[in-house]
């Protein structure tokens, strides 16, 4: 900051006035007391330093104009908000009122200031969820369950996350997995792995098999709810998502986003939405996702092994605003899934899906409203079906054109319907109030961090097919309609989405939101 640099300040009174310091000092004004803040670049601990004789709040009342008292202004570089102390990797953010006039920001003051952030609400420092939890889902019956995660680990806008759970039914399961974790010495490059080991007791399986149904194939779009297999089983999956973020867009000169938020809500700091061209607008991703899975089920007169190891190719442009909980903008992926039959017969499956987001603005009651869209369709190259009516070169019966369970049909039995080709919609009416139960409840807020809670109803409608036939696609839909509740907890989403079909209720709960989840 020079001399000559010019400031903003809000009087007590309302009046806003320019300055200019050096050789314009009034005698008449206060100057001792006049001064401002500078948050040091690269201060750890945040140490201030006062430089004197910049701001003058009520001399030069010539260049003044009448102002609501507080208000926020911007200069270049300069955000004068009465309390905000807080800065990003290339701006600084200064305070440009005197020290006893500075009263505790308004949350209103804070989300209103670009760049900024608020010292109980920090965008960028790690934040730790360690709580137990229960729940109750058609695979673990009622379970306890514990989860430990970190957001902004080991770096701004990456996370790891670790859960073990049981339930009443025998089922026990350890899932760990990252999002945007950084390759050391490739900038560009990130990595999104997952692991997960279960037990499953009595879990209920979509696959041929039942002696019921001789003539019927399991998982079909008009096969019996009742057409499955039930026994105990292991599954053991890893995938690792080794993505480059390409220098386009909000990609190009900002590797790492610098998202600012007010009680959980961005204001600051978007990562899309401002055009639909990806050279503009938007993050986009090239990737490489190795997998494995194995599914073993052991029930009565079953024994099956669903065995799978390939890789992932994805193209994503992720053009919305903030994709932990986006309120605007679009997201398209095109993937290519391969098993090229190392250890079982080979596979492939192309997929794409479309997200789109509408902010529908705020009301006296909500701080957010959005209208999410979502479709997603997914055909199998290399299925065949013989003469005989055996399927050759199939993807399991959890992969590749599969409905029902955490993210698409979440009123269904997971994998509940798969075939050759799939197609689904969903609409979610996102609604975030301002009113935040666990405020009422310190001691629990201490632990968990609850920045806001969301309301989604959502509907979902979808089908299964044997071929890519638009028409057959849209007949004889399946239908579902539900109610999601959402919460953001120390800079993690967490979903609690329960639904209604015409085969009964399912109830879902995972970590992010239902779409786009790769």
């Amino acid at each position: 900051m020079t001399a000559s640099a010019v400031a903003i300040a809000v009087t007590a009174s309302g009046n806003m006035a320019l300055a200019q310091s050096g050789e314009e000092k009034d005698k008449s004004c206060d100057w001792d007391n006049m001064f401002f803040e500078i948050m040091t670049p690269g201060s750890a601990a945040r140490s201030h330093k006062t430089v004197r004789g910049i701001a003058l709040l009520a001399c030069m009342q010539a260049w003044a104009a009448p102002v609501a008292a507080g208000d926020l202004y911007e200069l270049g570089p300069v955000m004068t908000n009465p309390r905000l102390f807080t800065q990003t990797a290339t701006q600084s953010v200064w305070n440009l009122a005197p020290a006893e006039q500075a009263g505790p920001a308004k949350p209103t003051e804070i989300a209103d200031a670009k760049g900024g952030g608020t010292e109980s609400d920090p965008s960028s420092d790690p934040t730790t969820l360690s709580i137990p939890y229960g729940f109750y889902n058609e695979n673990f019956g009622a379970a306890a369950a514990y989860v430990y995660a970190r957001a902004n680990y080991p770096q701004r806008d990456s996370m790891v996350l670790g859960t073990v759970m049981a339930g009443s039914k025998g089922s026990v399961l350890g899932f760990l997995m990252g999002r945007n974790l950084p390759i050391p010495g490739l900038d560009r490059f990130f990595v999104d792995p997952i692991l997960s080991v279960g037990y499953f007791g009595d879990n209920d399986v979509y696959i041929d098999g039942n002696p019921d149904f001789p003539n019927e194939r399991a998982g079909i779009n008009d096969s019996d709810e009742d057409n499955f297999v039930e026994g105990d089983g292991i599954d053991i999956f890893f995938r690792a998502r080794f993505k480059y973020l390409l220098p386009i867009g909000h990609g190009r000169d900002q590797i790492i986003p610098d998202y600012r938020f007010d009680r959980g809500l961005l204001v600051d700091g978007a990562t899309g939405a401002e055009s639909l061209n990806p050279l503009e607008s938007g993050r986009t991703f090239l990737s490489l996702r190795p997998f494995y899975r194995d599914l073993e089920v052991d029930g009565d007169g079953v024994d099956e092994s669903l065995e799978t190891l390939g890789v992932d190719f994805t193209l994503q442009w992720d053009n919305r605003d903030l994709p932990m909980n986006p309120s605007r903008g679009q997201a398209v992926t095109l993937e290519y899934n391969l098993d090229p039959g190392i250890v079982n017969e080979s596979w492939d499956v192309v997929q794409m899906e479309v997200e789109a987001y509408f902010d529908l603005g705020r009301t006296d009651r909500f701080r957010q409203r959005t209208l999410a869209l979502d479709f997603w369709t997914a055909h199998s190259l290399s299925w065949n079906e013989t003469a005989s009516g055996e399927i050759e070169n199939r993807p399991p019966a959890y992969s590749g054109a599969t409905l029902g369970g955490l993210w698409r049909m979440r009123g269904y039995p997971t994998q509940r319907f798969n075939d050759r080709s799939a197609i689904y919609y969903s609409a979610e009416l996102r609604l975030t109030p301002d009113w935040n139960p666990f405020d009422n409840y310190p001691w629990l807020q201490k632990h968990l961090g609850v920045q806001w809670i969301q309301f989604a109803p959502f509907v979902e409608l979808g089908r299964v097919a044997p071929d890519w036939d638009l028409s057959e696609l849209h007949e004889d839909m399946k239908f579902d309609a539900g109610l999601g509740i959402r919460v953001m907890a120390r800079g993690l989403v967490v979903r609690l989405d329960t639904a209604v079909s015409d085969e009964g209720v399912g109830v879902q709960m995972m970590v992010g939101m239902p779409f786009g989840f790769r």
